[in-house]
């Protein structure tokens, strides 16, 4: 417990010393937003709630206290939050699509030891529930990306209050392509990071390639990646197309 409590008056003096006031913020914004996701996930277990949409309403608490409380209220932050709402919509039909196809939800034959002794029988969507959880994966890819592009185009429309609403456009989608790579990158790390020691087991138990590939709790976490890449993808041009016209209809 006491190197939990280091660490994290180390990030929080961080956290200060660089970002100041707004630091604070993003600091105590990671309470809140873990608040939210224990909350969803306390909710989630009622069978009278329907998972899809408790995922959509605590994706919106994230991301205005993501947004909102971090770095305030202004046109930047309605853009990258407009944004992130359509774009958590339209991934959503297509997540919850994946998932009844690709049959990825519940639990794997490696978990399933460790579960042996629980009755799964709560009444609960899986279905619903892993399409929740994909969700809940790249709400924070998303909004990063949102308010990344929607920042800059802030900039260079207050510098050059006269560019065009298609220059500021493409401006956008320029800043776009060098972030969707490194967020790309970012997703697959940060899954192998985790997942490190899962790789190793498969490899005591001489897994072949077809049966890692194959194995439910490796295609969960790569489905969940392509889809956290699918959704940075859907980001970058609505949020520069949203931005775009936010700020040049102000002049208008």
């Amino acid at each position: 417990m006491s190197v939990l409590v280091l660490m994290a008056a180390i990030l929080f003096l961080l956290m200060i010393l660089i970002g100041g006031k707004k630091g604070a913020r993003s600091f105590i914004a990671l309470f809140l937003n873990f608040g939210v996701l224990f909350l969803t996930i306390l909710f989630m277990t009622d069978p009278n709630v329907d998972p899809i949409t408790l995922t959509v309403i605590s994706s919106t608490v994230i991301s205005c206290i993501t947004l909102f409380y971090i770095n305030e209220v202004n046109r930047k932050t309605t853009a990258a939050f407009i944004s992130t709402i359509i774009t958590i919509v339209i991934s959503l039909f297509f997540i919850v699509i994946v998932t009844e196809n690709s049959m990825i939800q519940g639990f794997g034959e490696e978990e399933i030891e460790e579960l042996s002794m629980f009755s799964i029988y709560i009444g609960v969507d899986f279905v619903k529930v892993g399409a929740a959880m994909i969700i809940m994966s790249t709400i924070g890819a998303i909004t990063d990306v949102a308010i990344s592009i929607a920042s800059p185009m802030r900039e260079i429309s207050h510098h050059n209050p006269l560019i065009s609403r298609k220059d500021l456009f493409t401006f956008g989608l320029s800043i776009g392509k060098d972030i969707l790579g490194t967020n790309t990158n970012t997703l697959f790390f940060a899954f192998f990071g985790g997942y490190l020691a899962l790789i190793i087991w498969f490899k005591d138990l001489s897994y072949s390639i077809g049966e890692i590939v194959n194995s439910k709790v490796f295609s969960v976490e790569m489905i969940t990646i392509l889809c956290a890449g699918i959704g940075i993808a859907l980001v970058i041009p609505i949020t520069s197309l949203i931005t775009a016209y936010f700020f040049v209809k102000t002049r208008e």
